[in-house]
């Protein structure tokens, strides 16, 4: 398999970046270039709280009510609910992650402002991969609002998390911690997830596709693919031929 060339073939918009830990190669197509991220956008939205936490600007234990009103279809738990449950920031930020819960994330985005989190993506060094919208608001979308994020620098935040220099060694562990009990792991790792430790986040929606993972296995790697305008059953084999096949090729045994 020639990653470069086969990623090509893959219908729609397509973008990777690859980055070996170790030796500090790097794979890449498109990396800089603005794609709609679906829930791979979760992480920095994660990342963005963990910091503001970290940096007394906000608190895990500050409850959040969750309405009917705000509850928003497909993944999730929230609309299993037969009441209105008082729930922590923390609490969602685990849901967010872990179950890629679309309503704890429109609640954390809309508790703390798009603004708000875009200037803490920034500050991160994110430059292009910022929130316009809610998930599933169909208004903002109808208007040319699209959440944007870039292959490279989701990348980039999975690499700091690795180097334990994502604010510090303790968040950037925290931050970890949740990632590893991500239950979506249809993509990249699927053919080699019981083999080593795996931290990712996936997004999908109709003609989106892509997965964010930091891959700890000998010589650890980050890879970022993401997939627009896309035949999703295929971007989705292509993703996991391609993370068995640099899998194999960073593992000795």
């Amino acid at each position: 398999m020639n990653i470069i060339k086969d990623i090509k073939k893959i219908p729609g918009r397509s973008g990777l970046y690859y980055k070996n830990l170790v030796t500090n190669e790097v794979l890449a197509y498109n990396e800089t270039e603005e794609f709609h991220p679906a829930s791979m956008i979760k992480l920095p939205v994660f990342m963005a709280i963990s910091k503001m936490v970290a940096e007394g600007k906000a608190r895990w234990n500050d409850k959040i009510k969750i309405t009917y009103d705000v509850r928003v279809p497909s993944c999730g738990a929230f609309n299993a609910f037969t009441d209105e449950p008082v729930v922590d920031v923390k609490t969602l930020c685990n849901l967010m992650i872990t179950i890629s819960d679309n309503t704890a994330a429109n609640v954390l985005i809309s508790h703390f402002g798009i603004d708000r989190l875009n200037g803490e993506f920034a500050a991160t060094g994110l430059e292009k991969t910022h929130l316009e919208r809610l998930f599933y608001d169909d208004e903002m979308q109808a208007k040319g609002f699209n959440n944007k994020a870039v292959p490279a620098e989701l990348g980039g935040l999975l690499e700091k998390l690795h180097r334990k220099t994502f604010v510090n060694e303790k968040v950037s562990d925290e931050v970890l911690a949740v990632l590893y009990d991500q239950q979506d792991k249809c993509y990249i790792p699927e053919w080699f997830e019981d083999e080593c430790p795996v931290a990712n986040k996936t997004g999908g929606a109709r003609g989106i596709l892509g997965d964010e993972a930091l891959v700890q296995t000998d010589k650890p790697f980050v890879l970022v693919m993401m997939f627009n305008e896309t035949v999703t059953p295929e971007a989705a084999e292509f993703m996991r031929h391609a993370g068995k096949q640099l899998y194999l090729s960073n593992t000795s045994r």
